[in-house]
């Protein structure tokens, strides 16, 4: 099943490798940087309105893939479908409360699999879902999750409350705590749903602190004589929409762009096809809250611009290291986001800016700087694709497919469709896209969306007589990607 590169671009990889600071000798190095909730609103992805510089400067050395999608929209499902290159079905894992260790034991896992092949595997924040997971030692040699500092704001209101009442950690307090912290301002909603400058330096948030942890670890070379794997977690833009006030600066309320969707978009599509997260971000169904959605906006864009700014931290770390002519480095997102796209916010949906995530890969020797592909791509496919590049044979349970050939040719064409499931119930929405459809599947309909001349999906064609030929051939197409996504689940025990 390996796929192996060809002689001259092995050879160019070789050399380089040689040419680089002592330590990884033949192999390379693979930094993995996994962003929390982050969609395509970037520069990479073709989005002006964001300011990215260090994203849009990574784009230029690597290849940046512009559909990639993920296979879940929701963190827990999508991080173990793609730390294993298997589709939800095969993982058994379609809830944030579903541990693959439980529902398909022994599976390796991509930091596995290179820890066994000889690696240093590190990583920062958040990589896979359940704390617990990461724990797993088999995983990694070293692994540590940060908290942000407290908030100025949270600290003279925190030291009255311990002064009436005791320490917030005493288990008497927690609930009354909770009830207090939440009201505070924006910034402290947490999930439900904080958002606004936070008045701490980088260096306080949880990212700044990730990746600052990886810079150190590339300074002192704590990798010894091993090539390294060390994949960082980016927990923002996930909420609370929390960044340094400075970010914020970049993002008038007044200049934010955005589509409104049609008033009446949903007396077209299914009603499963969205859930009510909308509602605790404190908004009804087919009304617009301009205000309030400037709001959110703002914070979720200076979240992507302070993000990018940590990225900055460790790509310069592996340049003033020497090791970034030895190392992969692979950059995206566990999944989209809305951000009131047809009337919805956060996740769990099949639209494109729900599932779609930014996607660029440097591979030094192979890929041609500033290259770009619009070919289709699965985040099941970064797996094998490592795999391959790193000369590491490919396990028998992945299902995905090795990129390479696109990495060094970016005239290869995609995958013919990719594919992406998401829970309602007891039952499973499910979508595949094509270069120009997306189909949907759900209990109570079905969508069809031609992304070529109605790029936000807004009119759904699912009953118009005359797409009944698209329609039966993507029907067809979901079928076969229903059995193949199936097809490695672990048997019933």
């Amino acid at each position: 099943m390996l796929k192996r590169t060809p002689f001259a671009l092995a050879a160019a990889f070789l050399a380089s490798c040689l040419n680089s600071q002592a330590g990884a000798e033949e192999r390379p190095n693979v930094l993995f940087i996994v962003c929390d909730d982050l969609n395509t609103q970037v520069g990479p992805s073709g989005y002006e309105n964001t300011h990215t510089p260090v994203m849009d400067k990574l784009a230029r050395t690597g290849m940046t893939f512009t559909r990639a999608y993920c296979q879940y929209p929701v963190c827990g499902p999508s991080r173990a479908s793609f730390l294993h290159s298997l589709y939800p079905e095969s993982t058994g894992v379609i809830s944030n409360r579903a541990d693959i260790d439980d529902t398909r034991p022994g599976t390796i896992s991509m930091p596995q699999l290179f820890r066994n092949a000889g690696y240093w595997t590190a990583a920062t924040g958040k990589i896979f879902h359940i704390p617990r997971e990461e724990a797993q030692e088999q995983r990694w040699d070293e692994h540590i999750r940060f908290e942000n500092d407290e908030m100025p704001m949270v600290t003279p209101i925190r030291e009255a409350f311990e002064k009436e009442h005791g320490s917030v950690d005493l288990p008497k307090n927690k609930k009354l705590w909770k009830e207090t912290y939440f009201n505070i301002a924006t910034q402290t909603r947490d999930q439900n749903i904080g958002y606004g400058p936070s008045g701490l330096t980088d260096e306080q948030h949880k990212d700044g602190k990730n990746a600052r942890k990886v810079v150190s670890w590339l300074e002192e070379q704590s990798y010894g004589d091993q090539p390294f794997f060390i994949a960082m977690g980016i927990q923002k833009p996930h909420v609370p929409y929390l960044a340094p006030d400075k970010y914020f600066e970049h993002y008038p309320k007044e200049g934010l762009e955005y589509v409104l969707p049609p008033s009446d978009f949903w007396d077209q599509a299914p009603r499963t096809a969205r859930d009510s997260r909308f509602e605790a971000f404190g908004f009804e169904l087919g009304k617009e809250n301009s205000d309030l959605r400037r709001d959110y906006m703002q914070s979720y864009h200076a979240c992507i611009t302070f993000l990018d700014a940590q990225l900055g931290l460790v790509l310069d770390a592996l340049e003033e290291t020497g090791q970034a002519d030895n190392t992969i480095v692979v950059f995206t997102s566990d999944h989209g986001y809305q951000l009131g796209e047809h009337f919805l916010w956060g996740k769990v949906s099949l639209f494109d800016i729900c599932d779609r995530v930014p996607f660029i890969v440097r591979a030094p020797g192979m890929t041609t700087a500033g290259s770009s592909s619009e070919g289709l791509v699965e985040l099941i496919d970064i797996y094998p694709t490592l795999a391959d590049l790193c000369s590491i044979e490919i396990p028998d349970h992945v299902q995905g497919k090795s990129i390479v050939p696109m990495l060094e040719d970016p005239s290869v064409a995609g995958k013919d469709v990719s594919y992406t499931v998401v829970a309602r119930g007891k039952n499973l929405g499910k979508a595949v896209r094509t270069q120009r459809w997306r189909y949907s599947k759900w209990i109570d309909g079905e969508e069809l969306y031609d992304l070529e001349n109605d790029f936000h999906e807004h009119k759904n064609l699912a009953n118009s007589p005359e797409y009944a030929p698209v329609m039966k051939a993507m029907r067809y197409r979901l079928e076969i990607m229903e059995a193949f996504a199936a097809s490695k689940a672990a048997p019933e025990s």
